[in-house]
């Protein structure tokens, strides 16, 4: 029982923590936000693109999440966290990719206001709104692809707690004055 357990339930349930975690936050979106943001995204092609680019590198994030997360014979397997490591910082891409949105909706807005006008606040504020989406967009997927590689770490200390190993030392890395004084080179 405990071998199911440790080689495929909790692998499993460590997997669909981001999935539910993403689904929670979308969720706690208060109705009207939420469904301004839905209407809004529909016409705008860099929250497709932010979308698009996190939800792809999210959902191969969550396979090698799983797979990284699978007990072999005496350890995990390792060789999805290198790639892990590398998707996981695209994430600091996203709230740029969302302020690029951002500054080209305020861009836009302005542009759009004639010279000798005046614009109503409702107007402004219409005309403005899509710059927010393409901010939330950015931060919602830099949220989401930051999880799988927690998930693995946390995962598999508890994994490792439960088939009764010890969790691995700290990796130590020795400095240049570390060398000098142990002889030893890192």
């Amino acid at each position: 029982m405990r071998r199911l357990w440790i080689h495929h339930v909790l692998p499993a349930a460590f997997t669909a923590v981001p999935v539910l975690a993403g689904i929670l936050v979308f969720a706690a979106i208060p109705p009207d936000a939420r469904r301004d943001y839905l209407s809004r995204v529909a016409v705008s092609p860099i929250d497709w693109l932010i979308l698009a680019i996190g939800l792809t590198l999210f959902t191969i994030q969550t396979l090698l999440a799983w797979k990284a997360l699978k007990w072999a014979e005496s350890d995990f397997d390792t060789r999805p966290d290198k790639w892990l490591n590398h998707l996981s910082q695209a994430a600091e891409w996203f709230p740029l990719l969302g302020l690029i949105g951002t500054v080209a909706a305020i861009l836009q807005t302005f542009s759009s206001i004639a010279p000798g006008t005046t614009p109503t606040p409702q107007d402004i504020i219409r005309k403005y709104a899509p710059a927010i989406t393409a901010t939330g967009s950015g931060l919602f997927m830099a949220l989401l692809n930051i999880l799988p590689t927690w998930i693995v770490a946390t995962g598999r200390d508890l994994i490792r707690s439960l088939a009764g190993y010890p969790s691995p030392p700290p990796i130590v890395t020795l400095t240049h004055a570390d060398e000098r004084n142990t002889g030893t080179k890192p």
